[in-house]
């Protein structure tokens, strides 16, 4: 079984406000820098085999700290980017909400979700899956860190878990928490979901 540190990038200025997504130039601010350095400390005990991230710049900023202090390589990886938001990349929620239907589409029945131009939600857990299988294969045995997106991760969890994509705004993944994921050939168990605290090996 490989075991997965799935961490959320640390805070930025859009989390919260809107949809950053593949947005370029946006980079942790102070709260989020200071998150990312705590991530030293929370696994501290746990051995790691990798560091992977999206091609987004806060999820590797995210990981660059505890990357310096292991010695490890921060490797990016497309199968965890940020979903494509197409037409609502830069628009915040407000801004969306005034669209009506395509907002409650969005929240309520997300498997079946796609922003005007954007990526086919059900597409990301699709992705985010075939890169972790990737990984089992690459590191068996071993503890991976990915650092990625909120509701990439929740994906994750979902299709572990058995869980319809329409139920996702029933549980949270918070800036630079840590869900714990071990996965084999034939297995998923969820070992943690948006974890706050120190991790033990």
């Amino acid at each position: 079984m490989t075991t997965f540190l799935l961490a959320r990038h640390a805070d930025h200025d859009w989390v919260g406000r809107g949809f950053a997504g593949r947005m370029p130039g946006v980079h942790l601010n102070e709260k989020g820098r200071r998150q990312a350095e705590t991530l030293i400390a929370r696994l501290r005990d746990v051995p790691l085999a990798a560091i992977y991230c999206s091609p987004q710049p806060r999820t590797q900023q995210t990981a660059q700290p505890l990357a310096q202090a292991r010695g490890l390589l921060v490797q990016v990886d497309a199968a965890f980017d940020e979903i494509d938001f197409g037409a609502w990349t830069g628009r915040t929620f407000d801004e969306v909400r005034q669209h009506g239907e395509a907002w409650t589409h969005w929240v309520e029945r997300r498997a079946s979700a796609q922003p005007p131009d954007g990526e086919r939600f059900a597409d990301v857990p699709r992705r985010a899956m075939a890169g972790l299988r990737r990984l089992v294969q690459a590191h068996p045995e071993g503890h991976v860190l990915v650092v990625s997106h909120g509701d990439v991760l929740k994906s994750i969890v979902a299709a572990c878990l058995g869980m319809s994509l329409d139920d996702l705004e029933r549980f949270d993944i918070a800036p630079a928490s840590l869900t714990v994921l071990a996965m084999g050939e034939d297995l998923h168990k969820l070992q943690l979901l948006n974890g706050q605290g120190p991790l033990l090996p």
